[in-house]
């Protein structure tokens, strides 16, 4: 287990080729899109390594050695008791969620239910489902949890399923057991489909409990599948792997009708990379107590030189929500921050309506690129304010 600084950034920048170090010129510093600055934990190297070595490169049927690998891991870290055929795999989180509702919602017309602000391609995946967005938006005044009330009236409105955020993007909050049991309970009362996106769920900060949701669908007779990978927790999206787990003995019976195609469509690297790093815990420990050090630098970075800022302070995870309505950078401040102070956020305005005035911002780096992107927000509010104040007379 090895997990220290990351790369200075002009390296990043020399040896990476993603689009988060090429969709920007070099002098903007990016802290947006959800992908670590660390270095892959080096067990996991020498697993896709070895795997090359043996020109291990070819299709896969099913999760194999991973299925067994997923049930000791969520034994283990949540209680969550998995039969080890419910496990299947798909190509990434998106995939799997998008083939989840294409076998649990009418082919066309259905209504699928988003929390937003929530994960821009939840949109993209209920299109891609030829299903149509229902909108109820999370409660912010309630500290950004389930508008239960509102999701019951989608329900009994028909609507179809449930794309569940757990821990929540952007928020980065992780739903109660009590509000997920009342959910579970709408579900099985109006018999809605749920798909619970649990990619962040291993990184949940000291003090907070995740609760996975699919073990109290199963106890409320809630159909639903649960769609996760190491991908998030040890910086693997690129590797493409992910696995959808069966709540239920129904949703269990669903998920064989899957496309055979799909676990060939995974990458057999991605398979072995995420047996390794489910072993790898000390390293996402270190990580974990990084990440929370991270949080507290940037409310204390903020409270200092840029206060109009506000940090909805995450409970997993490494990606903030920050609230710039106090300022005057309007709907879009991440747009702005771009031209005025060379820092790039995600722009709120993807995650849907209640993201107008915010931006996002990922805290998987080291702590002095933290305090920079600060600098960077501080110096294009002062630059933007300089801008639109009136001329004196």
């Amino acid at each position: 287990m090895s997990f220290g600084p990351a790369r200075p950034l002009e390296q990043l920048y020399a040896t990476r080729s993603s689009i988060k170090w090429r969709r920007y010129p070099a002098d903007v510093l990016p802290v947006f899109v959800a992908e670590m600055d660390f270095d892959v934990e080096p067990s996991i190297l020498d697993r896709v390594a070895e795997t090359l070595r043996h020109s291990d490169t070819g299709y896969l049927d099913s999760a194999g050695p991973l299925a067994p690998a997923f049930v000791a891991f969520a034994r283990e870290e949540w209680g969550w008791d998995v039969d080890p055929e419910w496990v299947h795999l798909a190509t990434d989180v998106t995939v799997g969620v998008v083939e989840a509702l294409r076998l649990a919602i009418p082919a066309v017309g259905g209504h699928v239910v988003l929390t937003p602000p929530v994960y821009p391609p939840f949109f993209e995946m209920v299109h891609e489902a030829d299903a149509v967005p229902v909108t109820v938006p999370l409660l912010e005044d309630e500290g950004w949890s389930l508008d239960l009330p509102g999701i019951e009236a989608a329900f009994a409105a028909g609507a179809d399923a449930l794309l569940l955020c757990n821990p929540h993007n952007p928020t980065g909050r992780c739903h109660s057991r009590t509000v997920l049991e009342e959910l579970a309970a709408l579900a099985a009362r109006y018999g809605v489909f749920v798909v619970s996106d649990e990619v962040h769920a291993p990184l949940a900060h000291p003090g907070t409990v995740f609760t996975p949701f699919a073990p109290i669908a199963r106890a409320a007779g809630a159909p639903s599948v649960t769609v996760t990978s190491a991908s998030k927790a040890w910086n693997l999206a690129g590797l493409k792997c992910a696995v959808i787990i069966a709540a239920d003995e129904r949703s269990a019976a669903l998920l064989t009708e899957l496309p055979e195609e799909l676990a060939a469509r995974t990458s057999i690297l991605g398979l072995h990379a995420n047996l390794a790093a489910l072993s790898c815990r000390p390293w996402r420990d270190d990580l974990v107590e990084l990440l929370v050090a991270n949080v507290a630098l940037l409310e204390a970075e903020l409270a200092i030189h840029a206060p109009a800022v506000r940090l909805v302070k995450p409970d997993a995870g490494y990606l903030a929500w920050l609230d710039f309505r106090g300022t005057d950078l309007g709907d879009d401040p991440a747009r702005v921050l771009i031209d005025e102070g060379r820092v790039a956020l995600n722009s709120g305005l993807p995650f849907g309506e209640p993201g107008r005035g915010f931006a996002r911002i990922n805290l998987a780096c080291n702590p002095e690129t933290v305090v920079e992107a600060v600098q960077r927000i501080a110096a294009g509010l002062r630059s933007a304010n300089h801008r639109v104040s009136p001329l004196p007379l």
